[in-house]
């Protein structure tokens, strides 16, 4: 397998994508927040410390989408068209669950964009709760969906 972010000399550099077509890229990752019981309905209450947690969550999932090329080193900028954040509070697995959608029209995918919008969101989520559950667990972020580009449709099996 040719590797495709190191120079002939092994040095990490930038995949030039000047010459690829632009084309409608799209991207869903997930991820959740494992937290104790009495925390999940307080997030459902709305009655943490801190205020309106998941919308503090979806903003900070936004925003870390769009700025994902100051986080990971080899990233293009993309011109992202639409970020969505969404919650579903899971009272089995005591968690919140966490899905980010990223639209795009350029030359590279918007995998990267959408995990770290999981992981922006999560990491203001732990932030909101940390005060009433130190214990909270970032958990399997992970890419669910992208299409777009030259390889075309990519689908998560087996959930």
């Amino acid at each position: 397998m040719e590797l495709t972010h190191v120079d002939a000399e092994g040095k990490a550099r930038m995949v030039e994508v000047a010459e690829k077509p632009e084309s409608f890229r799209e991207a869903v990752a997930r991820g959740a927040l494992r937290v104790k019981p009495e925390t999940l309905e307080l997030i459902a209450a709305g009655r943490l410390p801190k205020g309106d947690v998941l919308a503090v969550a979806r903003v900070a999932g936004i925003m870390a989408a769009k700025e994902t090329p100051r986080l990971v080193p080899l990233c293009h900028p993309v011109r992202v068209t639409g970020v969505a954040v969404d919650f579903q509070l899971d009272k089995e697995k005591t968690r919140v669950e966490i899905t980010v959608r990223v639209k795009a029209v350029d030359r590279t995918g918007v995998e990267m964009e959408a995990m770290a919008g999981v992981a922006g969101a999560a990491l203001a989520l732990y932030d909101m709760v940390k005060a009433v559950d130190r214990e909270a667990v970032i958990e399997e972020i992970l890419l669910e969906y992208k299409s777009g580009g030259k390889s075309g449709v990519f689908r998560r099996s087996g959930g």
